[in-house]
């Protein structure tokens, strides 16, 4: 299976410091939900994992979290993408949950979900604590610079308390971009590599 682990705020849609609390607050960032449109498209299956404390603090409740992702599901599908499902903490920060990021625990749901070792599946974030919660349980870090990720723009190199294999992106579309070019040359490698063994077979 081809898994991709998004981040929600900050990555697909725009970020608030006053959190978003309802559909209409909810818009999508440019090129987001074409990018994974693409992925659909590409084979791969997208999943969340997103903090939303929001809930905890009493700002929205479970019923506008599901208007909003509502609102993302009907956007998505009229570009031809498709978000598998949606994991998300709604605790807040002093519950001291195993699910709020740093923490994993959003990803080892995933990878119970999907009965799956998430090690070397993409994981994309806009945040230092989405690549932590991500490199937990063996994840790629990938880092788009949109959201809280557009202070590190113009850097030659991110901070040091990142993951060493961190990778950065201007958005979530250039990460798409990135991925599919890294598949399909693996996928030419692979097929290369075929031809010269059914080629050495052939001949011996």
């Amino acid at each position: 299976m081809k898994l991709v682990i998004l981040d929600r705020d900050g990555t697909i849609n725009r970020d608030s410091d006053d959190y978003i609390k309802s559909p209409e607050e909810w818009q999508a960032l440019p090129g987001a939900l074409e990018g994974i449109a693409r992925l659909t498209h590409a084979g791969w299956r997208v999943v969340i994992a997103s903090n939303q404390s929001g809930l905890g603090r009493g700002l929205f409740d479970v019923a506008a979290l599901n208007a909003m992702h509502a609102k993302m599901h009907k956007m998505l599908g009229a570009v031809g993408g498709r978000v598998d499902a949606v994991f998300f903490c709604p605790h807040s920060p002093n519950e001291n949950c195993s699910c709020r990021k740093p923490a994993s625990g959003l990803f080892e749901q995933i990878g119970e979900r999907y009965g799956m070792d998430l090690k070397g599946v993409p994981a994309v974030g806009d945040h230092l604590r989405d690549l932590q919660a991500a490199t937990a349980v063996g994840c790629e870090p990938h880092l788009v610079m949109t959201g809280k990720g557009a202070q590190y723009k113009g850097q030659s190199n991110l901070p040091k308390d990142f993951p060493a294999n961190t990778q950065a992106h201007e958005d979530l579309s250039a990460f798409v971009d990135w991925l599919l070019l890294k598949t399909q040359a693996a996928a030419k490698s692979s097929a290369k590599a075929t031809q010269t063994s059914q080629s050495a077979g052939s001949s011996a």
